[in-house]
């Protein structure tokens, strides 16, 4: 028996929720509480494509203010967690599929710190990003994803920050969600509880998707994750609304039970 480390996917939706005080930042609270604490965390957010696959590898990344028009409270936000080279080595030994460069100019975008201010406050874990290959296929991802595996066995969190739902051309304030967005959400998340990640990969099939998917950075993190669990894992949702009229702010967490790999 092995303790694998749990697998986690995030919606991250608005910055705001990484300072106020509503029903997702209070979730991703509670679900930080609920998790085993990491050694280290892998995180692959939708907001750090580049040509190729980089991972940031210095010691003290720096919090990276990826938006505009947003009150100054949010630019002020700092998240001060450290860096790990090793893991990013460790990161460059595992992938076989791409080469892996080390970054030092990145850092820590929003889609990162502004989940992970909320599960981990004190900031006193190690993280690392994971950037997104502009140029590649789904099953790319699916695939980097899964040589990613291993590091769930050496106490590491593999975080992916997206939303399923993002389409911010038809998004609308309000706090529900199309119907259209709601019924392609529902459908993706039946398709992760029956371990479908066939049909989630080759997504173009799946209800409503040319709406839901408009541009595919928001929903690549969600392959990461998808690749890095093991078969009939156990998968708990979490913030299950559609909100904005177009934005799923589902997230879910998977495994992080003793298991024979």
């Amino acid at each position: 028996m092995t303790i694998i480390m749990p697998i986690l996917f995030a919606g991250h939706g608005n910055p705001m929720n990484a300072i106020e005080d509503n029903a997702f930042s209070r979730t991703w609270a509670e679900v930080g509480k609920s998790l085993p604490r990491p050694r280290a965390i892998v995180c692959v957010s939708a907001h750090w494509e580049t040509d190729g696959t980089c991972v940031t590898a210095m010691e003290s990344p720096p919090t990276i203010h990826d938006f505009h028009g947003f009150p100054q409270q949010l630019n002020e936000m700092a998240y001060p967690a450290s860096g790990s080279p090793d893991l990013a080595n460790r990161i460059t030994e595992l992938v076989r599929s791409a080469r892996i460069r080390p970054d030092r100019m990145w850092g820590l975008d929003h889609g990162a710190w502004s989940v992970l201010c909320r599960m981990f406050p004190e900031a006193d874990i190690p993280v690392v990003q994971v950037s997104l290959d502009a140029g590649a296929p789904a099953m790319f991802h699916y695939k980097l994803g899964r040589e990613l595996r291993p590091l769930r066995q050496e106490g590491v969190l593999v975080l992916g920050s997206g939303n399923m739902v993002h389409n911010l051309r038809l998004m609308t304030w309000t706090r529900h969600g199309f119907d259209w967005a709601v019924e392609c959400d529902a459908a993706m998340a039946r398709l992760i509880q029956d371990g479908n990640h066939a049909a989630l990969t080759a997504y173009a099939a799946i209800p409503h998707a040319r709406k839901a998917i408009p541009s595919e950075k928001h929903y690549l993190p969600l392959l990461y994750v998808l690749g890095a669990m093991y078969p009939n894992e156990p998968v708990a949702f979490f913030n299950t609304q559609v909100t904005l009229g177009s934005v799923s702010m589902r997230g879910f967490v998977a495994g992080g039970v003793s298991q024979n790999p």
